[in-house]
């Protein structure tokens, strides 16, 4: 009798859902590489020099360890077989290391991927719902010396700022979070290469993780937010799961193959989970990065990419529209995610009907994701508005008030 009043006031249901998802995480594991290929490379020195960048972006008063960074740009130049492969451990977090190549000259690469005026979700948008930084007093502007070539002898350009993110819905979980990280750029000349490094270092853990879904293929861009705690995945909506940490490198540098190719090599660290507990394994990490290199390359190697002016000025469009105008496209938006999500069965048609207030949206945060869908018309892509005409720009909005040469403004 006392067996049968135990088993009958326990709750099996959240149990059996977590060995199920530990399950699902250990055979979704792909074997990665547990150290960098190249034997030249010694792999502590990498990971120390690593460290130290996250430490600077973190707090710059401890000054930039340029011998890191050399050590890092040098890792990232040099062949290897293996271009993918895990990290050790850091901070309790997993890490992975990326390598890619994108078509593209060095500074368009910098135009289109660190200009104030384009937003992040552009270059990025199967990883970035939004992204909005600033530098320090608030200034939305990055120096001009960010565009101007960089001389051996030179000194490096830095910037520190703050950022606000939303990532899109995880490939497996559906879950998305909202984030503050420390952000540091880094303009160099490294050996007469042009050299871009980016630091990003997580404030705190995440906002608890929300119920999201990827509507159809992945590379359509097209994702549901439902604002509600949770995961999608069946029996586990009672998971709150959280980003604990977050530190990451980008290293971008003109290639050693050819001065039309950016080399890319990212080097990054992620702890999240729920309880308290990392679930995250390199070979996560590694889909992630895919994720992001896949879509990045094909935009920026794409023939039908605007020119960078153009996404400015379509930018200043939606910038500037009435308040009202602006929430009617941005709910109109909204309709068509949660109309998608019905289709594809992400969402009860009941659901589909529920009226989210885009009034509470942040204003940056509407403009960007709408530019998304600009983006989407521009490359040939369907869009969730393509009936609308969203994006007929104002003859009077002149493109020459945006010189290519110097975004800053200046």
């Amino acid at each position: 009798m006392l067996i049968h009043n135990i088993k009958k006031n326990i709750n099996f249901q959240p149990i059996l859902s977590f060995i199920i998802l530990i399950l699902m995480l250990i055979l979704s594991d792909r074997p990665v590489s547990a150290n960098p290929p190249d034997d030249s490379f010694n792999p502590t020195a990498v990971n120390e020099a690593a460290m130290k960048l996250v430490q600077f972006c973190a707090d710059p008063k401890v000054g930039l360890d340029e011998r890191a960074v050399a050590t890092l740009v040098d890792y990232v130049l040099s062949s290897k077989q293996n271009k993918e492969h895990a990290l050790p451990k850091s901070l309790g977090s997993t890490g992975a290391y990326y390598e890619f190549d994108a078509k593209i000259t060095f500074p368009l690469f910098v135009e289109y991927s660190q200009n104030p005026q384009i937003p992040p979700s552009i270059t990025r948008p199967s990883s970035l719902r939004y992204s909005v930084w600033t530098v320090p007093q608030g200034n939305t502007q990055y120096s001009p010396e960010l565009w101007k070539q960089a001389t051996p002898a030179g000194t490096s350009v830095i910037i520190h700022g703050m950022q606000r993110e939303s990532d899109t819905p995880d490939l497996n979980t559906g879950v998305y979070h909202e984030y503050n990280l420390k952000r540091t750029l880094i303009r160099l000349n490294h050996k007469g290469r042009q050299v871009l490094v980016s630091v990003s270092k997580q404030i705190g853990q995440s906002d608890v993780g929300k119920k999201g879904a990827i509507l159809g293929n992945d590379n359509d861009w097209n994702y549901y937010y439902s604002g509600k705690t949770g995961t999608s995945i069946g029996g586990l909506g009672w998971v709150k799961s959280y980003i604990y940490d977050f530190f990451s490198i980008g290293i971008y540098t003109e290639s050693s193959a050819t001065p039309t190719m950016v080399r890319a090599g990212v080097f990054q660290w992620l702890r999240a989970g729920w309880t308290g507990i990392n679930f995250v394994k390199s070979n996560h990490i590694l889909s992630g990065m895919e994720r992001f290199a896949r879509n990045f390359k094909m935009i920026l190697e794409s023939p039908r990419l605007p020119a960078p002016n153009q996404i400015m000025s379509v930018k200043q469009w939606l910038s500037n529209m009435p308040a009202d105008d602006l929430i009617k496209k941005y709910a109109t938006l909204q309709q068509a995610q949660r109309s998608l999500a019905v289709r594809f069965s992400k969402i009860s048609k009941s659901e589909g009907e529920e009226q989210a207030p885009p009034s509470n949206v942040p204003k940056k945060q509407m403009v960007e994701e709408l530019m998304l869908e600009y983006l989407k018309t521009a490359l040939g892509k369907s869009t969730l508005l393509e009936k609308q005409s969203f994006f007929t720009i104002p003859n009077s909005l002149s493109m020459s008030r945006f010189p290519i040469e110097d975004p800053a403004g200046n």
